[in-house]
């Protein structure tokens, strides 16, 4: 894989589980430029440098529910075993653990793609009261300018009223 990947496409591969953001080994390897068995490999050699905040393996009910995503087959040549998610900090270690320019690379990106989500997610609240008080501001104005048409109204038929005619009688 190039480094010619943007941001938004790593974002894209990240997804909501466990209540944290997580990449899983497929995409990262992809990423990375390796096979997930290798992934794989070297994330079961070096245990110790993934605690569960890091890295975690999904339940069988995660897998089925994400099958679509995973692109697991059902029989023979798919994932035999339940596939190891990565968050940010472990996007890291496995780019460490890999040891190889890319991964490095990569790796970098993937926690900046991280970071932005996290930033987009804490925006999201003040983006929030900020539309809420466009809108009840919003609110305010038109009931202003109903008031005025209808004062500007009653100015006015009051104004017919009281005009002379001109002309002869």
């Amino acid at each position: 894989m190039t480094t010619d990947i943007t941001a938004e496409k790593i974002a894209s591969r990240i997804i909501d589980l466990r209540g944290r953001k997580v990449i899983l080994a497929a995409e990262l390897a992809r990423l990375y430029g390796v096979s997930t068995k290798r992934l794989n490999e070297q994330v079961k050699r070096n245990l110790a440098r993934f605690p569960d905040d890091f890295a975690f393996r999904l339940t069988g009910e995660e897998r089925e529910a994400l099958r679509s995503h995973i692109a697991t087959s059902k029989g023979r040549g798919g994932d035999r075993t339940l596939p190891w998610a990565f968050t940010e900090h472990g996007v890291i270690q496995a780019a460490n653990i890999l040891n190889s320019e890319l991964a490095i690379k990569m790796g970098i990106m993937v926690v900046r793609a991280f970071v932005a989500i996290s930033g987009l997610k804490l925006a999201l609240p003040k983006i929030e009261d900020s539309v809420r008080e466009a809108h009840a501001r919003l609110d305010n104005h038109d009931q202003v300018i109903d008031a005025v048409i209808g004062t500007l109204k009653s100015l006015n038929s009051t104004d017919e009223k009281r005009r002379r005619k001109i002309g002869f009688k």
